[in-house]
């Protein structure tokens, strides 16, 4: 069956394309979530007017994420973490920490999207990547320092 996803889907297809999947995948879970429509159960005008809808919207989505990264790249977020002694941090800064200063600044990112291979553990300025997208990434300086 030839669907139009109406949502980017992981090994499947961009929002916007035509795909074929089994028949059981696009009538059970697909189109009853709305994640897609069908391409042979409307006319050739409405299958364009909705793919062009879906398309703006992406186009929309892309803009808004670019602007966000380029705010989130100017910003700078410094966490206060409890140390003992050495300078040696009592547990580490993880990306939920970093995502709740970042909302202190007033960014609501996703923390899925922070990317941090390890935990945080010492003090000290990091670059920490935020990935909206594979093409968009902002890069958001995160100061570890002590707390007085």
């Amino acid at each position: 069956m030839e669907i139009i996803l109406a949502e980017s889907i992981h090994k499947l297809g961009e929002e916007g394309e035509v795909v074929k999947v089994k028949n059981g995948y696009a009538r059970n879970y697909l189109i009853p979530q709305g994640l897609a429509f069908p391409v042979k159960t409307t006319n050739a005008n409405q299958v364009a007017h909705k793919r062009k809808l879906v398309l703006d919207r992406q186009r929309k989505r892309v803009k808004t994420q670019q602007d966000i990264a380029r705010h989130l790249s100017s910003a700078s977020v410094t966490i206060a973490v409890k140390v003992g002694e050495e300078d040696k941090l009592f547990g580490s800064v993880t990306s939920q920490d970093i995502q709740a200063a970042l909302k202190n600044q007033g960014f609501d990112v996703d923390r899925r999207k922070i990317i941090l291979d390890d935990p945080i553990k010492a003090l000290g300025m990091y670059t920490v990547p935020v990935r909206f997208t594979a093409e968009i990434q902002a890069n958001v300086k995160v100061w570890v320092v002590k707390e007085d």
